[in-house]
């Protein structure tokens, strides 16, 4: 589904180097690494948000590396969830659809449809600054799926919730992968969101793709090492982290 090629992305003075990745048609591939070594540039340039240097992003078989966002088949999943505030739940659900030209009712419909699936149909008439982190964690990835993308891209998507929330968006995400076997590319610094979700780890190390290999693999890498005090919680019975 997602084919990275020879890869060179720069933010200022930051390079992010990718030789090849590949992620698989209904993967949910998880992007792992400490802050700061490319993760979500990463995302970025797969979702056209910022323009290599040099090599290709091939998505679908398509050559997507200088295509606009919109013609990518992505959705993208901001860390901060983006939500409109001055507009309600359904709203900025139906955003998408209707930038697509989808006309308002059916936009709003289609909406609906996906926040029942998810569980937020309750929440359709309210503003975002009334819903807890959970719920507007769930308007997000309702307003990302409602346009059926080929690709879902998750940018930190936990990172913003308490521990007994992070428990519940990992086992969210997991059944939607689940049920609607969409391709997924997950950036996290967490060891144990990785373990829960991914079909395999890829891991960045100062703007490189270090490895990449299954969670079973990657927890008898070297790269493992930095996340000792994860894997002592973990065998300790906790996921908390």
């Amino acid at each position: 589904m997602i084919v990275v090629e020879d890869l060179l992305v720069e933010a200022g003075d930051f390079r992010l180097e990718v030789e090849r990745l590949e992620v698989g048609e209904g993967e949910y591939l998880v992007v792992l690494g400490p802050s700061g070594v490319g993760k979500t540039l990463l995302l970025h340039a797969i979702a056209g948000l910022v323009m290599p240097r040099r090599g290709r992003i091939l998505i679908g078989g398509r050559d997507a590396t200088y295509l606009p966002p919109e013609a990518r088949g992505v959705a993208l999943v901001p860390q901060d969830y983006a939500l409109f505030p001055h507009m309600t739940v359904a709203e900025n659900i139906a955003y998408g659809l209707r930038l697509r030209g989808i006309p308002r009712g059916e936009a709003l419909e289609r909406a609906r449809a996906i926040a029942e699936r998810l569980g937020i149909a309750h929440l359709l008439g309210r503003k975002p600054g009334t819903l807890s982190g959970g719920e507007r964690q769930r308007v997000a990835l309702a307003r990302a799926l409602v346009v059926e993308p080929r690709v879902l891209l998750l940018d930190e998507p936990l990172s913003s919730l308490d521990p007994r929330a992070r428990i519940e968006g990992r086992r969210l995400l997991a059944q939607l992968h689940e049920r609607l076997r969409f391709t997924a590319v997950h950036v996290t610094h967490s060891l144990p969101e990785a373990l829960a979700l991914a079909d395999r780890v890829a891991y960045l190390e100062s703007g490189r793709l270090a490895c990449t290999c299954s969670p079973r693999g990657f927890l008898e890498s070297p790269y493992a090492e930095p996340y000792l005090e994860e894997l002592s919680l973990l065998r300790g019975g906790s996921m908390e982290r």
